[in-house]
């Protein structure tokens, strides 16, 4: 198919409302994408014709997301993971293999429009990296070999559905088991178990055992589920929605990654149960679009509760028992993982976080009331509504009960998905997970908190470290100014740019990062660190410029002596070099007399 017609059939009328076509924008914009390679010109000529809204909204709409482009990006899109478990394990080295094997530079398609090599964000992968994507699929266990077979595969054309199986083998990585992915509990949720409970009682006995159990959300932020879908189920309207957030984009974080391909029907039951709870007719599972390759394996679970009669018309027979789940995907913005840019982008928007109250349970999604909660979540709830509340409470603290997902990866012998009873130590993840002379622990991902191995008798609750699921290992042997530069630059990258103590503030403290990494660094631009740091969590709109100083202040906190080897020993010194700065003049003039050089006092 050519171009034009890839674009016609992806934006042929389907007979809904305006409105509801300008929330699919984002949705027709991936498609294009996928199948094109990049956004043409005239597919957002019509996009804007078809929609009634400015051209530039749409190019102001792509901007905004990393995986959409204007510009070709060739018949092999190549994405390398940027995240510091990637490079704990080399992919810088392997990113530099893989242009020099094809002849390009980072971010610039080659010559002949064929192929383009350039880095991303957290793929979550991480405990299967390095790791890369190519149009949308998963390449992990990366290695020199690996890489050199690709760039073969590559030069020969070779159709990327003719590429080695195994190359695409993403494995679930299990290593501990609690409650929710016992086996003796793995039947509670199957064909419906939690819809007829909830047929035979009602809304309100599900809702007083899953406040009874204790649930809070898993995502990181532990609001109480049950007070969420009470809230959402009194608000005044005639439309109410569930959404799914499973826009796990916290470097480190792949719990989602493991529940959507394994345990993808207990996550639909727990979204239905919702919808049955607050009264909601349609539902949203937002993927983030580095999951890509898991879309035609949900949907195919969704076609077979539709099947079964547990999506749909009439819900296991109940009259009015109506709800549908529909699959939306995210293009690469971090930021789309707090609730409010989540809804903007279900929208068909820009990610920018709303400000808030009103918060998303009375005014959400169309501004309708709408339940947000996270994929282990919904799982949860639906277990929960089959086996009760105190088989929950069995586990966990007073506080935080029942069982967290840990992400782990890093320098362990045992990378993967460890399920433990909220309340377990630092040290006792460690041992378990196979980690050796640790210097340090990143709990809750790059927002998170960056912990000394002094500190490995502290927990994993609410209470104590809260996490959504992250936990990085680092050794002895690493430079922790390697995670904390990743880190800085990793959030100006994934900033939304709508406010100024995030936006500003962010990129100031990169500089100062880089400058302290590059041995430039004084105890005066510590000083302006912790200002800077401060502020930024004081004044941001939203959570991502409030937690995006954190790797920098525990840095400064935590590690003083590590930074206090770093600085240079002088009142002040410049972030870059000012003698290396006049060599592009120099090359120009032809001169490297001793007057074209800055001279350095000693």
């Amino acid at each position: 198919m050519t171009h034009e017609e890839i674009i016609r059939e992806i934006i042929a009328p389907s007979g809904t409302s305006r409105a509801a076509e300008r929330s699919q924008l984002l949705q027709y914009l991936c498609q294009i994408q996928h199948q094109c390679s990049y956004i043409p010109g005239d597919a957002i000529t019509q996009l804007a014709t078809r929609l009634q809204m400015p051209a530039s909204e749409i190019q102001g709409l792509i901007g905004f997301y990393a995986f959409l482009h204007e510009q070709p990006r060739g018949d092999y899109d190549i994405l390398l993971s940027d995240s510091i478990s990637d490079h704990l394990l080399g992919s810088r080295l392997l990113l530099q293999q893989l242009c020099n094997r094809l002849g390009v530079a980072p971010g610039v398609p080659r010559a002949d429009g064929r192929v383009t090599v350039d880095t991303t964000s957290c793929t979550g992968i991480c405990d299967q990296g390095p790791a890369m994507l190519l149009n949308g699929r998963v390449i992990s266990r990366l290695t020199d070999r690996r890489i050199d077979h690709i760039c073969a595969l590559i030069e020969a054309s070779t159709a990327v559905t003719q590429w080695p199986a195994e190359f695409f083998q993403v494995d679930d990585n299990i290593r501990r088991r609690d409650l929710l992915l016992s086996e003796e509990t793995a039947a509670a949720t199957m064909d419906g178990k939690a819809l007829r409970v909830l047929l035979e009682t009602d809304g309100n006995a599900i809702l007083d055992v899953i406040e009874k159990s204790g649930l809070r959300g898993r995502g990181g932020a532990g609001f109480r589920t049950g007070m969420k879908w009470r809230f959402c189920r009194q608000a005044e309207s005639d439309s109410r929605y569930v959404v799914c957030n499973a826009d796990e984009g916290e470097p480190g974080t792949f719990k989602d990654r493991v529940l959507l391909n394994s345990y993808a029907d207990s996550v639909f039951e727990g979204m239905t149960l919702c919808a049955g709870v607050v009264g909601a007719s349609r539902g949203y599972l937002y993927l983030r679009g580095e999951y890509r390759y898991l879309l035609e394996p949900l949907q195919a679970v969704l076609r077979q509760r539709r099947e079964k009669g547990l999506l749909g018309q009439c819900i296991l027979g109940k009259d009015g028992f109506d709800f549908d789940i529909e699959i939306h995907l995210g293009a690469g913005a971090y930021i789309c993982g707090e609730e409010s840019s989540l809804i903007e982008s279900l929208e068909g928007k820009r990610g920018i976080p709303r400000n808030r109250p009103p918060f998303p349970v009375t005014h959400g999604y169309l501004n309708q009331p709408t339940v947000v909660n996270n994929v282990e979540t919904f799982m949860a709830a639906a277990k929960i509504a089959v086996l009760g509340a105190d088989w929950f409470r069995q586990a966990g603290t007073p506080e935080s009960t029942g069982t967290k997902l840990l992400s782990i990866c890093g320098d362990c012998e045992r990378p993967g998905i460890y399920e433990y009873p909220f309340g377990v130590t630092i040290k006792q993840v460690l041992e378990d997970c196979g980690a050796v002379n640790t210097q340090a622990i990143q709990v809750a991902g790059a927002a998170g908190t960056t912990l000394p191995v002094a500190d490995n008798g502290r927990r994993i609750a609410f209470e104590d470290v809260s996490t959504g699921g992250s936990f990085m290992v680092f050794n002895n042997d690493r430079d922790l100014l390697d995670m904390v530069q990743n880190f800085s630059h990793f959030f100006v990258h994934e900033s939304c740019g709508f406010c100024t103590p995030c936006r500003v503030g962010g990129s100031l403290l990169k500089n100062l990062v880089d400058k302290l990494v590059n041995g430039h660094a004084t105890h005066y631009d510590v000083g302006e660190m912790k200002q800077i740091g401060s502020l930024m969590k004081r004044a941001s709109h939203c959570g991502l410029g409030s937690t995006a100083p954190n790797p920098v202040l525990d840095l400064l906190n935590h590690f003083p002596q590590l930074v206090e080897s770093r600085l240079a020993h002088s009142g002040y010194e410049p972030a870059f070099d000012l003698d290396a700065a006049l060599q592009e003049a120099r090359d120009i003039t032809g001169r490297d007399d001793p007057g074209a050089h800055i001279r350095t006092e000693t």
